[in-house]
C-alpha cells in the first residue's frame, strides 16, 4: 500500500459526477460571499475591536483591521484560486490529496473534522447562552437549560443545530438562502448600530490616532496586552503596547476575526462555474467582513477613548454605548449577536459534512456516508453530523 500516492486533478474532477455520490451545483457566487460573511462575523465583531484599541493599538487599531485583512486575504486567494482549479469538497483535505499525498491528506481531513466539529458545537453552545443573555434582557422569563439532577441539559444547541440540519437536508441552496436571509439581516443590524453610533463621535477620541508606545509592564495584565511579552522578532523592538508595535500585535489579534473561508472552499462542488464564482464570491465576502469590523472599530474608538476602554474588564461596543449613556443598544447589540452565532453554526455543519463526504467518497470513511439523495446533498451523513454535534453541545460544558 502506498501511503503517499496522489490522485490526479482529472481523477479526482471526474469523481464528482459519480452516480449516488454527487452534489448539485446550485450556488452562486453571491452564496459563497454571504456565506464567508456568515461564517466570519460573529459575536467577536462587537467585542474584538473595542479589546484590540484598549490594549493594543487605540484608534489605530483600523490599521491593525487593514493590515489583518490584507495578510488573511493572501491566504484566502491561495483557497479560492485551489478551490477554483479543483471544484470539489474537502477544502485542504483534497487540495492535499492532489499535491501531498494519501497519508498527509488523511492527517488534514481528521484536522479539519475536529476543528469544525468542535467549533460547531461551541459556538451552537455559546448560541444558548447568549439567548438566555437576550431573553433576560428584554424580561423573558425563559431559560433553555434543564437540569436533571446533577447533570445538566441544553435545548438551545439541538433546536439551532436540528434547524440548519434540516434545512441543509432539504438542499444546500435552501440552507443557504436562509442562512444568507439571516446573514443580511445581521449585516443590517450592525450597520444600524454603526450608523446610531456615529452620532456619539467625538473627534478628540481620535487624538492621538497612534498613542505614544508604552512598555507592556505598564498594564495589570488581565487585558489582551498580556500576549505582548516578546519583542518583534524583525525588528528586535521591546515588548510594548500601543505605538507602531501595538498596531501589529493588534492585528495579530484581530486576525482571528477573519477565519472560516476555508469553510467557504468546501462548497465549491456545488458552485455554479466555480471557475468565476469561487474567487468572485470568496473576494467579495473578505471585502464585506473588513468594512464591517472597520466601520465597527471606528465608532467604538470614536465613541469614547481607548484609555477608558482599557480600564473596562471586558471591552465591547455593548460597553462603549453603556459608557455614553445608551443602554437600549444593548438590546440590539445582543439580538445581533443571536442571529449572526446562529449563521455560523450552519456553515460550520456545511463545511464539516462536506470533508466526511469527500473522505468517504475517497474510501478513507465507510462508502455509505457519501450517498446522496434526490436533492443533492448526502442526507444521512448531514443527519448524523447534526446529532453528534448537538449532543455534545447539549451535554458537555463548553469549557471541556
Amino acid at each position: 500500500m502506498n501511503v503517499f500516492r496522489k490522485k490526479s486533478v482529472e481523477q479526482t474532477l471526474a469523481e464528482t459526477g459519480e452516480s449516488g455520490h454527487a452534489l448539485k451545483r446550485d450556488l452562486t457566487w453571491w452564496d459563497l460571499a454571504i456565506m464567508g460573511v456568515a461564517v466570519a462575523v460573529g459575536a467577536g465583531i462587537f467585542s474584538i475591536g473595542a479589546q484590540a484599541a484598549a490594549f493594543h493599538a487605540g484608534p489605530a487599531v483600523v490599521l491593525s483591521f487593514l493590515i489583518a485583512g490584507v495578510v488573511c486575504g493572501a491566504a484566502v486567494m491561495c483557497y479560492a484560486e485551489f478551490a477554483s482549479m479543483i471544484p470539489v469538497a474537502g477544502s485542504a483535505y483534497t487540495f492535499t490529496y492532489t499535491t501531498v499525498g494519501e497519508i498527509v491528506a488523511w492527517v488534514i481531513g481528521w484536522d479539519l473534522i475536529l476543528e469544525m466539529l468542535m467549533a460547531g458545537s461551541v459556538v451552537s453552545k455559546y448560541w444558548g447562552v447568549y439567548l438566555n443573555q437576550f431573553f433576560e434582557l428584554i424580561g423573558w422569563n425563559i431559560n433553555t437549560n434543564i437540569a436533571i439532577g446533577s447533570f445538566n441539559f441544553d435545548l438551545a444547541p439541538v433546536i439551532i443545530v436540528a434547524f440548519f440540519t434540516a434545512l441543509l437536508v432539504m438542499g444546500t441552496k435552501i440552507g443557504a438562502r436562509v442562512d444568507g436571509a439571516l446573514t443580511i439581516l445581521k449585516i443590517a443590524i450592525v450597520v444600524f448600530i454603526v450608523v446610531v453610533g456615529f452620532f456619539y463621535i467625538k473627534a478628540e477620541n481620535f487624538t492621538p490616532f497612534i498613542p505614544p508606545s508604552e512598555p507592556a509592564a505598564s498594564t495589570d495584565g488581565s487585558g489582551v496586552s498580556a500576549v505582548m511579552e516578546q519583542p518583534l522578532w524583525a525588528t528586535g523592538m521591546a515588548p510594548s503596547i500601543y505605538g507602531v508595535t501595538g498596531i501589529i500585535s493588534g492585528a495579530a489579534l484581530v486576525f482571528f476575526a477573519f477565519l472560516g473561508f476555508d469553510v467557504v472552499a468546501t462548497a465549491s462542488e456545488e458552485t455554479i462555474n466555480p471557475k468565476k464564482n469561487v474567487p468572485l464570491g470568496i473576494g467579495v465576502g473578505l471585502g464585506l467582513i473588513i468594512v464591517l469590523y472597520t466601520l465597527v472599530a471606528i465608532v467604538t474608538t470614536g465613541m469614547v477613548s481607548y484609555k477608558d476602554l482599557a480600564k473596562q474588564s471586558d471591552p465591547s461596543l455593548a460597553v462603549a454605548f453603556k459608557m455614553v449613556g445608551a443602554d437600549w443598544a444593548a438590546k440590539i447589540i445582543s439580538l445581533g449577536i443571536v442571529i449572526g452565532m446562529a449563521t455560523v453554526v450552519m456553515v460550520l455543519l456545511l463545511g464539516l459534512t462536506r470533508v466526511v463526504f469527500a473522505m468517504s467518497r475517497d474510501g478513507l470513511l465507510p462508502r455509505g456516508l457519501s450517498h446522496t439523495g434526490k436533492h443533492g446533498t448526502p442526507v444521512r451523513l448531514q443527519i448524523i453530523v447534526g446529532v453528534v454535534m448537538a449532543l455534545i453541545a447539549a451535554c458537555c460544558n463548553v469549557g471541556i
